[in-house]
């Protein structure tokens, strides 16, 4: 390969044969002899003895044509490079280390386009391709030794892997491959997870460097993947921690909460400061749509390490409260349920009253402290729920020791037995350890907490299977029973501190948070071995899982690191059916399991230079210079027939007209391509009135993109990308729909642009304005939002026609679906309309005003998943908001179309058919 800097090429060899461009000038000049000429009298007679012309050589700008054409021939197949890739060093095969785990996805097309470079410059080289990717699959880590060629074909097809790469299999895998000399290029990802993986790295490089000559590739630690962390429940709010590789400057990204169907449930910008790695984001959401998280995501960059996949051990969960609370005021720590509240309210919704009022809202377990006995209906009610997966903790006293009640998981003996006193010749009792495989493995039994009163349980074969917890004797403490797919637990002792001091123990916190975690579908209570059900990409993606994935305990679940035979993902019990049950049995298997930190790679243990990536990349010129031929041969060739007479019908000043337009229309397409209102007019598009918010304006694009991609779809509109527009300054004449969002602080139109909006309206210009008011005001509350207010103090200067409430009849309802009801991502407010006469506009409302935030409900992200959660109806009331917008962008283009009589012989006609 030549290398001449800017330009290289391939064969340069081939080049040789421009020498021989003098030889065809010389041929090219040469005049063949003349024929000899016979004289035919009889052209005497007719006259026709007209001497004939002949040129004496070929002309000049002819030669230089042809000259040119075999030039451009000899160029492309010398193969001509634009940027060329350096030459490999060393010898042997080309080698290429492959950081392919999930800190790659990041940056990964950036390293493809590298990889692609040094696999052309070997296969130009004639070399052989050693591929060591350090991301271990199901086989582990292995040097493949491929020609060039198949290499180059298979690069497409590569993809990172959502796991960490394992650089010390990778050092095994060089010894076991008894490779020698090589050129080196090791491409890696700028990270490494501990001290100990920082060790792995310059081991990995020396190694490397007793191959041959080794370059190392990495992107800067600002530009390195960002790792998020599982969130922490501080109060009403999650706390979620960002971590970068190194401090350095300010930045911002942003954190978002994603519901079960795609869509964004809410965002928290986390901000780096400047001496900072980690940043914090908060994110707060009422119970309902926090317990709705599927997964946290991190934007702009998402990997599998920017995301974390909930299950129900992430949800907050509700517990209600049903027993009594004597002295709870005067003296609260005898009140039953003093301790109970103090214990579950960092990490539980509380709510109090009796059983029937608790289990008609939607609930994950029940305490009940000292109830004596549960009636009929109350137990009835209660074993229904548990069937479903409900959880009741009973707390034992008094009450329960002096009555009869069976609704227990266990016999019970009447009355109590009293640990130390004066009577007594024992003493209080502390736990015994929790069995390793009850529901409190792991939690130490403690020393500090004392049970000095119990009741007792009736020995019998099933003792030995209810008891979850025992006292040093081996006296049961806590016993449980499961009815279906709940649990009926009893605490043999008081919830209060009169029978024990375990609720003065931190161990009470953590005995009523592992009973909680055992309410429907809670992570944790899922049991068995758990089958791949969705797992996760390198680049944050869940997808389904193959078949034939090897399953997993679900009790080393939380602790597993993924890998190769356990990706990321969300895991099932097997024969689930395919409905929500699924969604709530899944667990959860995260990166961050494996990945707790992140730090860059130190380049002093590397002991060689580090350099980026390149977004440069060699652009092979052979086509175009093939091209270039081409055009020039068929030009050759008109010309020829041209200036020889077989083309009668087009003369040569035709000609030079025809090459003087072409050569002047190129410059006019260009110079329209540049045009930004022939770019405008190319294309229909929406628009929205941008309000200086970037929150606002944001969302109204992102709506408008969404209703377009809905249009597309359904529809034979197709729009381009919508326009944010300037009412003073901007032209609206090029947009047949305005969205107009109306914040409280709006401000005041300019009396220029209350001209152009008048003057848009008057001729047949569409606004929808939104005052996005839905969602402060009750459904249908009378009187108007700050939003409204504030459009009233806008539109006096416009002049409208009287405002009206859109007639059930009115064309909107009916432009394209039947609608009755018109939602955005708020409900219950009216929409008001122009009363246009018939006279102006073909009698089309020019004005539509509603409060309902219809592009929240549309807004989409690049994924094309919804934005923003809609409220109340869902996902239902989602769909009706799009067809409310179809309907709009129907009745903006067509109009009245639908109320045109002229129509309706067709119309009877086709339903007659």
């Amino acid at each position: 390969m030549l290398n001449l800097g800017l330009i290289g090429f391939a064969q340069p060899w081939l080049l040789v044969a421009l020498a021989a461009l003098p030889a065809l000038w010389l041929l090219l000049r040469l005049t063949p002899p003349a024929p000899r000429r016979v004289a035919f009298p009889g052209l005497f007679l007719l006259r026709m003895d007209s001497p004939e012309e002949t040129p004496a050589r070929t002309p000049l700008w002819l030669l230089l044509l042809r000259m040119l054409i075999a030039a451009l021939l000899i160029l492309a197949l010398a193969g001509p490079l634009l940027t060329p890739s350096p030459r490999l060093a060393g010898s042997g095969p080309l080698m290429l280390v492959v950081d392919d785990g999930w800190a790659a996805a990041a940056q990964w097309e950036r390293r493809l386009r590298t990889v692609e470079q040094l696999v052309a410059q070997a296969e130009r080289d004639g070399r052989e391709v050693a591929v060591l990717r350090t991301a271990p699959d199901e086989r582990g880590v292995r040097v493949e030794v491929a020609a060039a060629t198949a290499v180059r074909e298979a690069v497409p097809g590569w993809q990172p892997r959502p796991w960490p790469v394992d650089r010390e299999m990778a050092i095994q895998a060089i010894d076991a491959s008894g490779l020698g000399d090589a050129s080196v290029h090791w491409l890696s990802d700028g990270l490494a997870g501990d001290e100990t993986a920082l060790a792995e790295a310059g081991l990995l490089s020396t190694r490397l460097q007793r191959l041959g000559p080794v370059r190392i590739y990495a992107e800067p630690p600002a530009e390195t993947a960002h790792l998020l962390l599982p969130p922490a429940l501080d109060g009403e709010a999650l706390d979620v921690t960002v971590t970068r590789a190194e401090a350095g400057a300010p930045l911002t990204a942003t954190v978002r909460a994603v519901g079960p169907a795609g869509e964004v449930l809410a965002q928290a910008p986390a901000t780096f400061e400047a001496d900072s790695r980690a940043a914090i984001a908060r994110i707060e959401l009422p119970l309902e749509l926090r317990n709705r998280i599927s997964r946290l995501e991190l934007q702009p960059l998402l990997t599998a390490g920017g995301t974390v996949l909930f299950d129900e051990r992430w949800r907050r969960r509700v517990v209600g409260l049903y027993g009594t609370h004597h002295a709870a005021a005067s003296q609260p720590l005898l009140g039953d349920m003093y301790f109970i509240q103090r214990a579950l309210a960092p990490y539980a919704e509380l709510r109090e009253g009796n059983v029937e009022e608790l289990l008609a809202n939607p609930l994950s377990m029940v305490v009940m402290a000292d109830v004596g006995r549960v009636s009929d209906a109350e137990r009835s009610a209660l074993e229904a729920w548990m069937e479903e997966g409900g959880v009741v903790l009973r707390f034992a006293g008094p009450r329960l020791a002096a009555g009869d009640d069976d609704f227990v998981p266990v016999r019970l003996r009447q009355g109590d037995r009293q640990l130390g006193g004066a009577m007594s010749w024992s003493e209080p009792l502390a736990l015994a350890p929790f069995d390793p495989n009850g529901p409190f493995v792991g939690l130490p039994p403690g020393t500090e907490a004392r049970v000095s009163r119990q009741v007792l349980a009736e020995p019998g074969p099933e003792l030995g299977r209810s008891v979850l917890a025992s006292l040093s004797d081996g006296t049961p403490l806590i016993t449980g029973r499961r009815l279906g797919q709940g649990w009926l637990i009893l605490v043999h002792t008081t919830a209060n501190t009169a029978w024990s001091s375990l609720p003065l123990s931190g161990l009470f916190v953590d005995i009523l948070r592992r009973v909680m975690t055992l309410s429907p579908g809670a992570g944790g209570s899922a049991e068995g071995r758990l089958e791949p059900d969705a797992l996760l990409d390198a680049f944050g993606r869940l997808e389904p899982a193959p078949p034939g994935l090897p399953a997993v305990d679900a009790k080393a679940l939380p602790t597993l690191r993924p890998g190769p035979e356990h990706g990321p993902g969300l895991y099932a019990p097997a024969g689930l059916p395919e409905d929500e049950a699924v969604e709530a049995a899944r667990s959860a298997l995260n990166l961050q399991n494996a990945v707790t930190d992140i730090v860059p790679l130190d380049r002093a243990t590397l002991d060689r230079p580090v350099e980026g990536y390149s977004d440069a990349s060699e652009v092979d010129l052979a086509p175009w210079a093939l091209l270039a031929a081409l055009l020039l041969a068929l030009a050759d060739l008109v010309l020829s027939y041209l200036f020889r007479g077989l083309l009668p019908s087009l003369r040569p000043a035709a000609a030079a007209g025809a090459v003087l337009l072409a050569a002047t229309a190129i410059p006019a397409a260009a110079q329209e391509g540049n045009d930004p209102l022939a770019e405008l007019t190319a294309e229909t598009r929406l628009a929205y009135v941008l309000t200086g918010e970037p929150s606002i304006d944001d969302v109204s694009q992102a709506g408008l993109i969404g209703l377009g991609r809905i249009l597309a779809e359904r529809t034979s509109i197709e729009t381009g990308e919508p326009v944010g527009v300037d009412p003073g300054s901007d032209e609206l004449a090029l947009y047949p729909l305005l969205y107009w969002p109306v914040p409280p602080d709006h401000p005041d139109l300019l009396p220029d642009a209350l001209d152009k909006v008048r003057t848009y309206l008057r001729t047949g210009g569409m606004i929808l304005f939104d005052t996005r008011d839905a969602g402060v005001l009750l459904p249908g509350q009378a009187g108007g939002g700050p939003g409204e207010a504030r459009l009233a103090q806008i539109l006096r200067g416009i002049d409208l026609p009287s405002l009206v409430p859109m007639p059930e009849e009115h064309v909107l309802t009916r432009s394209f679906y039947l609608l009755q009801d018109f939602p955005g991502r708020f409900a219950g407010q009216p929409i008001w309309v122009e009363q246009a006469s018939n006279g102006v506009n073909d009698g089309v409302s020019g004005v539509i005003i509603g409060a309902n935030d219809w592009a929240g409900a549309w807004a989409i992200d690049s994924n094309n998943r919804p934005l923003l959660p809609v409220d109340p109806g869902g996902e239902q009331q989602r769909e009706m908001a799009r067809r409310f917008g179809v309907n709009v962008a129907m009745y903006a283009m067509t109009g009245n179309y639908k109320t045109d009589q002229v129509h309706v012989p067709a119309l009877l006609e086709r339903l007659g058919q």
